[in-house]
């Protein structure tokens, strides 16, 4: 139990080694931290949803972002600027017009891991053999062009 700090030694332990193992995963707080302060830009759905159109879609202007995410242009500003100094996204001016990106390599794997629903049924589906869960018209977004709001984990049916 060599890793374990001395306000701690004096703890009886149940499996000792693992202990040291879980210490050594956790590293050193300030580590820590900076993920936790990671995390917190992710935590926010406003936010989450410019680094997600951002990240599949490629650099984008605010007021693009603004009309892609429903937010009006000040609060798409305002959360780029807080992205921007995170050292998450950057932008690129081309004369007047600034598009943003996603330059934080860590961030951009794990909004990889964020999938849309039907993504994830269109997988399962692939999986299964079915093409029933495919889109009728090919764009992604369901048949006949109409618009569907999609919650992030589709409904288990018993059966």
């Amino acid at each position: 139990m060599h890793l374990v700090p001395a306000d701690r030694a004096d703890r009886r332990t149940i499996d000792g080694h693992r202990v040291c193992d879980a210490i050594a995963a956790i590293g050193e707080p300030g580590h820590v931290r900076a993920w936790a302060d990671r995390f917190s830009l992710l935590a926010d759905p406003k936010r989450l949803a410019l680094l997600l159109a951002l990240h599949r879609t490629g650099p984008l202007a605010v007021s693009d972002l603004a009309i892609a995410t429903g937010m009006n242009d000040p609060a798409v500003s305002q959360a780029l600027r807080l992205l921007r100094a995170a050292g998450v996204v950057e932008g690129e001016k081309e004369g007047r017009i600034v598009r943003y990106r996603v330059v934080d390599a860590d961030i951009a794997s794990l909004l990889l891991s964020a999938r849309p629903a039907f993504e994830d049924e269109a997988l399962r589906a692939e999986k299964r053999g079915s093409g029933g869960a495919a889109p009728r018209d090919g764009t992604g977004r369901g048949g006949g062009g109409e618009s569907r709001v999609l919650s992030p984990k589709p409904e288990r049916r018993p059966g």
